[in-house]
């Protein structure tokens, strides 16, 4: 039987070629953008231990949520659990970055929906994907030819797919951002050639971006308080009017 290597395994592999590093270089400045105003306690990332994503972030406590054990020095503690049934409770997260975790699981449906369980009102997600509608992606869907981005056993997902299933659990889309617009090269010199695509792909092609990043916040329903009835003070009955019968024998 043939060796099944494990999506993060072949995630973490990619990263260290020079598309990934391409990929990896655009992701951290759209995160350092992102997270650098996010305030709050606690924040974790899930998946991708090697990348501090945090690193812009000013919350007292950072941590790292993942599969396998890791050892790193930004992290202020490491969790080892499965992105769909994080070991938090219930609205006690700030901000979770989720970096590539729909690339490394079967059910991003569960995901989301731990995302919004363990989120505080108001708490931020911010997620990051590839692009199945870009020229990387595209590859990958043509039969027979080599796959060009990792972990094709997974369904890449999409952002307006991402998006639908965001507003579904009340979460409000503030931002999303498509880079890496480049042809699929495997060297660094003809990557760097082809930069000058970024500029004109985000302008002219905006979901062409062969990755993702989408930042959405968590909106609870407000309640309005009613008082009760004998609380509120009714106006001033108006003064009854007095009907004079003025007769001529009044005086008498």
């Amino acid at each position: 039987m043939a060796e099944v290597t494990s999506p993060i395994v072949e995630l973490a592999e990619w990263f260290d070629t020079a598309p990934g590093q391409y990929a990896l270089a655009w992701e951290r400045e759209r995160y350092d953008e992102l997270v650098a105003d996010v305030f709050g306690y606690h924040a974790w990332q899930v998946g991708l231990p090697g990348l501090d994503l945090l690193r812009a972030n000013r919350m007292p406590f950072k941590g790292w949520v993942g599969t396998e054990t890791v050892e790193g020095e930004w992290q202020q503690a490491s969790v080892i659990a499965a992105p769909d049934a994080l070991p938090f409770e219930s609205q006690s997260v700030d901000l979770l970055l989720l970096p590539h975790t729909f690339e490394c699981t079967d059910a991003p449906h569960l995901v989301l929906r731990e995302v919004e369980r363990v989120l505080v009102p108001e708490g931020r997600v911010i997620v990051s994907g590839f692009n199945p509608w870009s020229l990387w992606g595209a590859r990958n869907a043509i039969p027979g030819m080599e796959d060009w981005l990792p972990s094709s056993r997974q369904a890449q997902m999409s952002v307006p797919r991402l998006k639908d299933w965001l507003k579904l659990l009340s979460f409000d889309i503030d931002s999303s951002h498509y880079g890496c617009f480049v042809p699929a090269c495997r060297t660094d010199q003809w990557l760097k050639r082809w930069h000058f695509l970024e500029r004109q792909g985000a302008r002219w092609w905006k979901m062409g971006g062969a990755v993702y990043v989408v930042s959405a916040v968590k909106r609870v329903a407000g309640m309005r308080v009613i008082g009760p009835a004998w609380k509120k003070k009714g106006k001033a009955a108006a003064a009854a009017t007095v009907a004079v019968n003025r007769s001529a024998h009044a005086d008498e």
